[in-house]
């Protein structure tokens, strides 16, 4: 079986899922389904689901009304039939052999658990394909790895119960969903391996007109999920302390911006205050 879950979490977007609709309908393996998650309060993504299906692509509409990305995922996780699973973000669009090159190398011979591709805008280079090590990957010294690159089979999953809630857009721990999936599926002993001639499309440095301060507080929300990433799998001290001090230290040096300094602050910060207070949350359910 050879069918390819792919579970969107969606809230405010209809343009963007309509481009990555007609990524779908140009794939070269047709055996998929998409599971749209759709935490917006009116009906603006019928349109486009109409038209995907007009397409021929079966579409499965959930709602939900609390926005939550991690629980979007894991509830179309949840409906979801295929032998591999996928996160598309609602603004993101595939090569159109990325489902075939990708099922072609989970039915190989090492049988991958995880296949990892490659995000063009962010790494325009890539690298050769290997097993990734989990050694490396503790020390953040591995390919990068986003959620959009990530392609899993359902049973592994279903195995370690999907995304962890705790993390991710609409939590205090406002990012590292993945790299917390990651780290379990890597801990799990699974083979994960990387494949970096099928590439996902993805803005990297789109232009959001926000107000400075909302921007800075978004950016300490992801690190707070990077600092409990710290905690919660217990890294190396060195590690750490790397990542805390990384970002007060480069913009010295990489940029004269006052902004972009100040926005690493609040990345330092936001480490600071995730490591700090998973920790101390770990030790209270310790103790009682």
């Amino acid at each position: 079986m050879s069918l390819v879950s792919l579970v969107m979490a969606t809230l405010g977007r209809v343009r963007e899922i309509e481009e990555f609709v007609q990524s779908l309908a140009a794939q070269t393996h047709k055996d998929y389904e998409l599971i749209i998650v759709d935490q917006n309060p009116d009906d603006r993504l019928i349109p486009v689901i109409n038209f995907a299906r007009d397409l021929g692509i079966p579409v499965i509409h959930l709602r939900q009304s609390l926005p939550n990305q991690c629980l979007a995922r894991n509830a179309g996780l949840s409906h979801a039939q295929g032998n591999f699973v996928a996160f598309p973000d609602d603004d993101c669009w595939y090569e159109n052999d990325v489902l075939e090159k990708v099922v072609k190398r989970m039915h190989e011979g090492d049988s991958p658990e995880c296949v990892v591709i490659r995000w063009l805008e962010q790494d325009p280079v890539g690298g050769k394909p290997h097993r990734i090590s989990n050694k490396l990957w503790r020390r953040f010294k591995e390919v990068k790895c986003s959620c959009i690159t990530l392609f899993f089979k359902r049973n592994l999953l279903l195995e370690l119960e999907g995304f962890d809630a705790a993390f991710g857009l609409h939590s205090w721990y406002g990012g590292s969903e993945e790299t917390d999936l990651m780290f379990r599926v890597i801990a799990n002993d699974s083979n994960v391996v990387y494949l970096p001639d099928a590439l996902v499309h993805h803005p990297f440095n789109r232009s959001i007109n926000r107000p400075f301060l909302k921007e800075f507080a978004q950016a300490r929300s992801r690190a707070r999920g990077t600092g409990a990433i710290y905690a919660k799998h217990k890294l190396e001290v060195l590690v750490i302390l790397r990542g805390f001090l990384s970002p007060l230290i480069k913009p010295w040096f990489t940029t004269k911006s006052i902004l972009r300094i100040i926005q690493s602050l609040c990345l330092s910060l936001g480490r600071i205050e995730g490591f700090l207070h998973w920790r101390f949350s770990e030790q209270r359910a310790d103790k009682y």
